[in-house]
């Protein structure tokens, strides 16, 4: 073929393949395997994944000659994808929290958030916090359990100061209060919400007053569709009070930030983001808001505190790199990245500094601050922005026919729907359908912990108020069960000297041997148990005099189905009262006659770990 040829010669070469004959191709490939149920991912947020896309999947979608920053701001609020680099003080003392965020400042952040618990007693408290750092150079964002009581002290400070305060935000936001906690800061629904249009009133010139904290049902392991309803519907729940209270709705929507947690689930959190700028630029519409004069959501990021894992916590920098990716290429206008180690301790010097890092390598070198909305015209994320849109939108309304958020949630209506998807992603988890690297699949082997760590660490922690009038949710990790599990062997050990052994006993059958013993290793190794491999046996009485020489307390027999109708019941016979025998597979053919001869114990894909872990840990003395 010439070189030379212009493209549309060249094209003769490659005719188009037409999506009857790809279908065809699959069809046979497949050899007969259900299509369904091989290639079709159901989604737990409701909606089917097809296996590929082409162009006709998105000549129907109604927002593909959108442009950027235009309505209804799929595309994204800028012409292009800048976005701040936030970093979390917690205020203790106010001078030190100054120093830290001018150290930070000059390391690359342009956001801060003060995290104030305890509301100040006078203005001082700003011109110590404050001091030299420039407002107009830096986003400044207040919050913590004391935001609600700052805007007053604030504002009295910034007039005497003539302080510039359009980059100036506000965390309140009550119904998270709620959400967290089963009740508000203050006392009575029309006291609070007289506060809130009082705090709203009286910041003009900030850049928001309220927050939306669709964070929070994320942590409590809900799917990003119910994520992004329940947003949705405390905004909504916060338009009504305030326009009620006399605040027009352009001045309602723009006080408002919306807080989304982005968990590694790539595209799916890229699409979020964008359905929930184009859903609440039409819930806006809706409310009678002008098109041209609407601004488009302002979205914070943050990354997941869901999937991070205590065990093998260098993961967790991974994770938070493809969260962050998924965060600014999805349009946020500021990301927070947490330190790896914050869930179990407080994040070091170094910890800080790589989450800080992981935002400036994807501004200063990967420069992805430079194209808006490069997922524009993805045939896979055209697909998903429309299918999230739909099934968010048709639960926003559910919640709306229940009479709002605070109606629906007061009744244990939101609780309800969200625990009943929590359970079903630890299911998934304890059946390794969803993997957490580290946790339920290929663990550190040689990890141990021990380090006095409290209950907190590993159980979900309550933070129910007492005066609580709703059942609160409770943010958790998924990978706490496993590792509350696996630190029960590490401190059987410090207790015992003696950690389980689950020696693997490979025979036969070369391929299936060598498969079981590494799927044997990794199950084991996930609860804490040591785990020893060998390349092969000749006999069974060779391998069980090898684990007895071992001490082993378990004994794992690796070959195949076939093999194990004789292989087993000899294992069993040999091990009596030395070693708890366990096979690796489900021999189903045989598996009658294998309990009839006394051996209970099989592992396998369709194993629940959880669950299996635990009753080993029982058999092999561990309480």
């Amino acid at each position: 073929m010439d070189a030379n040829k212009k493209g549309p010669e060249i094209l003769k070469y490659f005719p188009p393949v037409s999506t009857d004959q790809w279908e065809a191709q699959i069809t046979k490939d497949l050899k007969g395997a259900d299509y369904e149920k091989k290639l079709v991912w159901n989604t737990a947020e409701g909606f089917k994944v097809r296996p590929y896309y082409r162009s006709e999947d998105i000549q129907n979608l109604p927002y593909l000659n959108i442009a950027p920053n235009e309505f209804p701001f799929m595309r994204g609020a800028k012409n292009d994808n800048t976005w701040l680099i936030r970093q979390d003080i917690v205020v203790t003392d106010p001078k030190s929290a100054n120093e830290e965020a001018l150290e930070i400042l000059n390391k690359g952040v342009d956001s801060l958030g003060f995290v104030v618990n305890l509301p100040p007693a006078n203005t001082a408290f700003f011109s110590v916090l404050l001091h030299a750092i420039d407002l107009q150079a830096a986003e400044v964002n207040f919050t913590g359990q004391a935001a609600a009581q700052l805007p007053r002290l604030f504002m009295e400070w910034a007039g005497a100061m003539h302080a510039d305060v359009s980059r100036i935000t506000f965390d309140i936001d009550p119904l998270g209060e709620l959400t967290r906690k089963g009740a508000f800061m203050e006392s009575g629904l029309e006291a609070l919400r007289s506060v809130l249009a009082e705090n709203v009133k009286n910041t003009d010139g900030v850049a928001q007053t309220l927050a939306v904290h669709g964070d929070i049902i994320h942590n409590s392991g809900s799917t990003l569709v119910q994520e992004l309803a329940c947003a949705l519907g405390m905004a909504v729940e916060y338009l009504e009070w305030l326009t009620d209270k006399g605040i027009s709705i352009d001045k309602a929507a723009r006080s408002m930030r919306f807080v989304f947690a982005i968990g590694s689930n790539y595209f799916m959190e890229m699409a979020k983001l964008r359905a929930a700028r184009t859903l609440w630029a039409h819930v806006l519409k809706a409310y009678g808001m002008d098109e041209s004069l609407q601004l488009p959501m302002v979205i914070h990021g943050v990354t997941s505190d869901w999937n991070k894992s205590v065990y093998d916590p260098y993961v967790n920098m991974l994770r938070t790199t493809t969260e962050s990716m998924a965060g600014v290429l999805g349009g946020v206008h500021s990301f927070t990245v947490l330190p790896f180690d914050h869930i179990f301790r407080t994040p070091t010097t170094f910890s800080t500094r790589i989450a800080r890092n992981q935002q400036l390598i994807l501004k200063e070198e990967c420069y992805f601050d430079k194209v808006a909305d490069p997922a524009a015209g993805s045939y896979y994320v055209e697909n998903l922005t429309e299918s999230i849109m739909e099934n968010a939108w048709r639960q926003f309304l559910i919640l709306q026919e229940q009479g709002g958020y605070l109606n629906a949630f007061t009744e244990g209506k939101i609780q309800e729907v969200i625990k009943t998807a929590a359970q079903k992603r630890d299911m998934n988890l304890a059946l390794r359908r969803e993997n957490l690297l580290g946790t339920n699949q290929f663990p550190n082997f040689g990890e141990i912990i021990e380090e006095g760590y409290g209950p907190e660490i590993f159980y979900p922690e309550r933070s129910i108020a007492s005066e609580a009038f709703a059942e609160p949710l409770t943010p958790y990790r998924g990978a706490m069960a496993f590792e509350a599990l696996r630190y029960k062997t590490d401190q059987h050990t410090k207790r015992n000297n003696h950690r389980p052994l689950a020696f693997m006993l490979p025979i036969g059958n070369m391929a299936m041997r060598k498969a079981r013993a590494q799927f044997s290793c990794n199950f084991f190794a996930c609860g804490g148990f040591d785990v020893v491999d060998h390349n092969g046996f000749k006999t069974i009485g060779e391998g069980v005099q090898a684990a007895k020489a071992a001490k082993a307390d378990i004994v794992v027999l690796c070959s195949s189905d076939e093999e194990y109708a004789t292989l087993a019941p000899e294992a069993a016979n040999l091990l009596k009262n030395h070693a708890l025998l366990v096979v690796a597979g489900y021999p189903a053919a045989i598996i009658d006659a294998l309990k009839a001869k006394g051996i209970e114990h099989f592992i396998h894909v369709r194993s629940n770990l959880l669950e299996s872990l635990s009753i080993f840990q029982h058999l092999t003395g561990i309480q």
